[in-house]
Formats: C-alpha cells, sequence, structure tokens
C-alpha cells in the first residue's frame, strides 16, 4: 500500500487535490531525510551555519508532512506552515548550493523539489 493509496481512502479525500497533495508531502518527508544526512556530513566537515539551515529545513519539512497527512487543508495556519516549508527549503537550497560536497548539491536538490511541490500544491488549494 502507498500513501497515495492511504490518502485516496481519507474520508475527506474530496477536499483535496490528491495527487499535489500525495506529491508536497513526499517531497518534505524526502527533503527533511536529505537536510539531515547533509547536516550531520556538514558537522563532521565544520560546516556549521550549513549544518544549522540544514537542521531548520528538516523540522519545518517534518512538521509540514505531517500536518499534510491530516486531509482538508483550511485556514491561515495550514497555508502559513506550507509558505513557511518553502521559504526555510528556498534558504537551505541557496545555503547548500553555494558548497560543493556532493551532500550539499542531492540536499539542494531535495530542497528545490520540495518548494516546488509545495508551491503546487498551494495553487491548487485557492
Amino acid at each position: 500500500m502507498t500513501l497515495r493509496d492511504v490518502m485516496a481512502a481519507h474520508p475527506e479525500r474530496d477536499t483535496f487535490d490528491l495527487d499535489e497533495l500525495v506529491a508536497a508531502i513526499e517531497a518534505a518527508s524526502t527533503c527533511a531525510a536529505a537536510c539531515g544526512t547533509c547536516a550531520d556530513s556538514c558537522l563532521q566537515e565544520g560546516m556549521v551555519d550549513c549544518a544549522r539551515s540544514d537542521l531548520d529545513c528538516a523540522d519545518v519539512c517534518r512538521a509540514t508532512a505531517a500536518v499534510l497527512s491530516r486531509p482538508g487543508p483550511s485556514g491561515d495556519g495550514w497555508r502559513s506552515l506550507v509558505e513557511t516549508c518553502i521559504t526555510m527549503c528556498t534558504e537551505c537550497a541557496e545555503e547548500c548550493a553555494s558548497h560543493d560536497d556532493a551532500h550539499c548539491q542531492a540536499c539542494a536538490e531535495a530542497c528545490r523539489a520540495c518548494a516546488e511541490a509545495c508551491r503546487a500544491l498551494l495553487a491548487v488549494a485557492d
């Protein structure tokens, strides 16, 4: 069973765009994991600012994925959290992209993908 299957069975399934919601949840979860791994690598390499950005982004992505996993998106708080996720991912992507390390480049890519998935979700939530 996939996340899509679980979300499709939700009683509030008609209140959200299934494809965009699943994409945002999966992107946020992937980004959180990528940021955690990047942070660990950065700490070992002495790149404290990058690690801090990674950890902040990972926390916001995990919270966003958790909230989005409870469908029926509505309200200013929901929108603000998704917008914050976009902001944190954009900032983390910029920080990570400034480093040549493979883990930073991979993290930047995951952050950009998450920000884009969250933008797409907001576009259909209007």
